[in-house]
C-alpha cells in the first residue's frame, strides 16, 4: 500500500465517526425520530459512497475486509474518551460490541460475495 492509499483510507474512516459526531445528534433534536432516519440516509449514505463508491478506503485484495462499522466504533469511543472525557470503562464495552458487530457483518457479507 503506498503512502497516499493509506492517507486516503485513514481519512475515509475518518470522516465517518466526524459526521456522525457532528450532525446526528443535531438532526434528531431538530426532527425528532424522523431525524435518525435523515441522519442514516445523509450521513451513512453519503460517507459510503465516497469510502465504497469513489474509493476512498482501500482494501487490498485477499485481505481482512474492514467497513465502516470499525470506524464508527473505535473513532466515537477516541472521541468520546477524549473530547468529552467519558469514563473509559464503560464505553469499552460498546467499542467490544462495536468490533464484534463489525466482524459479524463482515462474515455475513463474505459469505454472499
Amino acid at each position: 500500500m503506498t503512502a497516499q492509499l493509506a492517507l486516503a483510507t485513514f481519512f475515509g474512516g475518518f470522516i465517518f465517526p466526524f459526521f456522525i459526531r457532528l450532525g446526528w445528534g443535531k438532526l434528531c433534536d431538530t426532527f425528532g425520530p424522523i431525524g435518525g432516519w435523515l441522519a442514516a440516509g445523509f450521513i451513512v449514505g453519503t460517507t459510503w459512497s465516497l469510502n465504497h463508491g469513489v474509493g476512498m478506503i482501500y482494501q487490498m485484495p485477499d485481505s481482512a475486509w474492514i467497513d465502516m462499522a470499525w470506524a464508527a466504533g473505535s473513532g466515537l469511543f477516541v472521541a468520546n474518551v477524549v473530547v468529552d472525557k467519558a469514563d473509559f470503562g464503560k464505553g469499552f464495552v460498546n467499542l467490544i460490541v462495536a468490533i464484534l458487530g463489525g466482524t459479524f457483518g463482515g462474515f455475513v457479507l463474505s459469505c454472499f460475495l
